[in-house]
């Protein structure tokens, strides 16, 4: 469902932070920062002189030597592509296995892939089928169409189209997100039910990409048609298209059990087990290729057998206006345009399978191509994104932009970018919060001036290297990536990158949450934190070998005493958390509320570990300062108000000082 693994890279951050007080790379909230993936140089078969014809022949012939190359070297198990044309199956091709054990060849009529948030697609198209029958109205409050209240913010309501443009102002939520094996989620009703989450941003002003928007959306769709949403989405979706072999229901049904493929992390390891996802219309479902071949031929044919022509060319024409000129979300497509082509799409992700469908509208032309693995380094997704632009490239060429802005002006551009920025996305209201400490993007500028954006480096594992073509807009030199700022008053206020403009940006990050300097200071407190707490029985030991006493009256030696204690339970607490929630983000199982003591211990002890702390420590310093102590130890002791404050500052900040178990 969307990037769902983009805060484990930031978690880990996280960990070897609180572990080891190390210098931590600048990492994001978006599509995580990664080392290249072996597949990441892997060429593009390049196009020849005269644009290649759009045929099963050519399409096979350039797959063929595509993929199992790619999927080969990239430690993926399986792949199935399906390229439609002017109403008709131009080539359907199966890669790899769909379980490694057993070398079961993948087939795209009869194996069935997860899509992850793919599934939104179906689920969008649910309800623009409602809003052709006068059931929805994409503009009144979604109120009026649930039986539990979602408040305003601002005065401002949701309506579906903030729904369907990911511009509800919801934070993200990751509880109960998935689950494997036995751990099936609750029914996705009664997620909606148990949390609203907090509203960051209000209505139509900021893409957030959510989840739990396109759960209520899907719940919206089954409150007005009287039908339980997968029997909706089974009867008005599926059967008209003769899609047999796709499905929303979890578990997956007795019938298509066989043809399921594994999901895997690396086909060199376990498979993952079937998925469970929680916000289940965001994308539980499961499908063949030949089906989602159909279903982009509905699409292609503005909406035939499913949506009446005038209302799929709204989904598929009527934008979110965003940072112009980068892609912008529809009503629940999003923009993909590339070489000058109309192209509309979705991808999705789950543990175990990553995909993603592009429509060129104009062309008559639709791509689907899903993976059961995110092989060695994240290698699918650098897949994925070298054939679809590879697909455009070679079918429907076009000129790259050439452009300059003047390099003075260039130059005062880049500097005005530089800064700390935060992703519209994340979990900004509970302890999840403290992902974002480490996930901030931090802009600079190289030796030479130009600008250093640490977002997902090309395909070719390199960092992108962007020129400004037109006033705050840049072009990555290697790919069709562009950048774009939005500047208000002379300040740039956020930016955003072609592969997430249409659901996600930066926004510049306030000084008070900023880990320019929030992340130096905290390394620099918890050193002084651990070594203080270090010391302390070292200490001991070297008085007990030379039988040396510690010359402390009474409240100063009560001081000495909790000042270390406090120093121990501060780092262990922070050690606690480091590990809670990256065995959270290592199992998704644990994001669920088996965990949640855990969390309701850790919570209660940073209470009292931090505040408890800096009460000590400020004691501690006002004792020192008092007495007769020498200058060390009245430096020290500053130092250790400090790095307690410090932690303070962060626990409030980022909510690790705060009570509740929904995330």
């Amino acid at each position: 469902m969307g990037k769902v693994k983009y805060l484990l890279v930031a978690l880990l951050g996280f960990v070897g932070l609180a572990v080891a007080a190390q210098q931590t790379l600048p990492l994001h909230t978006g599509p995580a920062a990664a080392p290249a993936s072996p597949s990441a140089g892997l060429p593009v078969p390049p196009t020849p002189v005269g644009t290649p014809q759009l045929d099963a022949q050519d399409v096979n012939a350039w797959l063929d030597g595509f993929m199992p190359y790619g999927i080969a070297s990239g430690d993926v198990a399986g792949a199935v592509v399906v390229v439609v044309k002017d109403g008709q199956v131009l080539t359907e091709r199966g890669y790899g296995f769909s379980d490694v054990e057993r070398r079961t060849p993948v087939s795209p009529t009869g194996t069935l892939f997860r899509p992850g948030s793919v599934s939104k697609l179906f689920t969008w198209t649910a309800v623009m089928q409602q809003v052709e029958q006068g059931r929805i109205n994409l503009d009144a409050d979604i109120n009026q169409y649930l039986d539990f209240q979602i408040p305003p913010f601002e005065g401002r309501p949701i309506t579906m189209r903030n729904l369907m443009t990911h511009t509800a102002g919801f934070e993200e939520t990751l509880k109960n997100l998935l689950g494997t094996g036995t751990h099936a989620t609750p029914p996705y009703d009664e997620l909606l039910k148990q949390w609203v989450p907090h509203r960051v941003f209000a209505p139509g002003t900021t893409p957030a990409y959510s989840n739990y928007g396109a759960s209520l959306a899907g719940y919206i769709v089954q409150r007005v048609s009287h039908e339980p949403f997968d029997d909706y989405v089974q009867r008005h979706i599926f059967a008209p298209l003769g899609m047999a072999h796709s499905t929303f229901r979890q578990p997956l049904p007795a019938n298509f059990q066989p043809m399921m493929a594994q999901g895997y992390e690396r086909a060199s390891g376990e498979p993952v087990g079937y998925e469970y996802v929680g916000p289940a219309p965001a994308g539980s479902l499961a499908a063949t290729g030949d089906d989602m071949g159909r279903f982009m031929i509905a699409h292609l044919n503005n909406g035939a057998g499913i949506l009446r022509p005038e209302t799929a060319r709204m989904m598929h024409t009527t934008p979110y206006p965003g940072i112009a000129p980068l892609h912008r979300m529809l009503l629940g497509f999003y923009e993909t345009d590339i070489n000058g082509h109309t192209a509309i799409g979705h991808a999705g992700d789950t543990e175990g399978f990553h995909s993603d469908l592009r429509l060129f509208l104009n062309d008559n032309v639709g791509v689907f191509v899903s993976f059961n693995s995110g092989g060695r380094l994240g290698a699918a997704h650098n897949l994925r994104s070298s054939l679809m632009d590879g697909f455009a490239d070679r079918y429907f060429p076009g000129q790259r932009d050439t452009r300059r802005v003047p390099a003075d002006t260039a130059a005062q551009h880049a500097r005005m970018l530089t800064g700390t920025y935060t992703s519209s996305r994340g979990a900004f209201s509970n302890f999840m919060n403290i992902t974002e400490l480490v996930g901030q993007i931090k802009v600079g500028l190289d030796g030479k001036g130009r600008l250093v954006v640490p977002l997902r480096p090309g395909v070719n594992g390199a960092p992108r290297h962007w020129t400004e073509v037109a006033p705050f807009v840049w072009q990555d030199v290697d790919s069709h990536e562009r950048m774009a700022a939005r500047v208000e008053n002379g300040q740039v206020t956020r930016f955003s990158v072609d592969t997430v403009s249409p659901f996600m940006v930066l926004i510049r990050t306030p000084w008070y949450r900023s880990s320019a300097w929030l992340l130096p200071a905290l390394m620099i407190g918890l050193g002084i934190l651990a070594l203080t707490a270090l010391f302390w029985p070292v200490r001991f030991f070297v008085r007990r070998r030379f039988g040396a006493t510690l010359a402390l009256e009474k409240r100063q030696l009560l001081s000495y005493r909790l000042v270390r204690g406090a120093s121990w339970l501060i780092v262990l607490v922070i050690l606690g958390w480091a590990f809670a929630i990256s065995k959270m983000m290592g199992d998704f199982n644990n994001l669920s509320d088996g965990f949640d003591p855990i969390i309701i211990i850790l919570q209660v002890l940073s209470f009292v570990a931090f505040l408890g702390g800096f009460a000590v420590m400020l004691w501690d310093a006002w004792l020192v300062w008092r007495g007769n102590r020498g200058w060390k130890a009245k430096l020290w002791s500053l130092a250790l108000v400090f790095a307690a404050l410090i932690v303070v500052w962060i626990g409030f900040a980022f909510h690790l000082l705060s009570f509740g178990t929904n995330y």
